[in-house]
């Protein structure tokens, strides 16, 4: 497996459209994409994750290998807390500091970034819903695993056309934040 990401949050904050997003871009650009998602019964609320494996070759199994994942993005404790253990040692995680503390014993483990995807989105963008795609933009800055450019039009083939220009804007800004936070 080439790369494996796992975003993870509760119902309702728009992990799984991240996921989906950064899966198709992975086809568009010639390679293979899937998502494969975990969430409770509760539809809004509850613990949710989704795996994205991206590939070059054809990808037969479609779950993550747990303990193998490269990077995980978590605006969730509860969700942080249950599934970060499929992160690799020395693996990548951005958290949204204002929802997500990790252990010390993490940050020895993870390579953590604090990013306020939420507050950016809420505040920075002026739409809270927009923080998929904030999150998404901050992933691909920090993995590099699809070309920007076709995961900006992916995910402007995938939102309502009328907040288009929002989602841009929150794009540019995850872009922003993850850029500053690696430097």
């Amino acid at each position: 497996m080439e790369t494996q990401l796992r975003f993870t949050g509760v119902g309702g904050q728009g992990v799984l459209l991240a996921g989906e997003i950064l899966a198709e871009a992975n086809i568009r650009a010639g390679g293979y994409g899937l998502k494969a998602s975990t969430y409770t019964s509760q539809v809004r609320g509850g613990p949710t994750k989704v795996d994205i494996l991206l590939d070059k070759e054809e990808i037969l199994y479609p779950y993550a290998n747990e303990g193998e994942i490269d990077f995980m993005l978590s605006v969730a404790q509860l969700s942080y807390n249950q599934f970060k253990s499929g992160v690799r040692k020395g693996g990548i995680m951005v958290l949204e500091p204002n929802l997500v503390i990790p252990s010390d014993e993490d940050r020895q483990n993870y390579k953590i970034y604090e990013i306020p995807i939420i507050t950016i989105a809420k505040e920075e963008v002026g739409n809270v819903v927009t923080q998929s795609v904030v999150a998404l933009a901050a992933t691909v800055v920090f993995t590099k695993c699809v070309d920007r450019d076709i995961v900006f039009e992916t995910m402007i083939s995938k939102v309502p056309k009328k907040v288009a220009d929002l989602n841009t804007k929150a794009f540019e800004l995850g872009e922003k934040y993850a850029i500053k936070a690696l430097s």
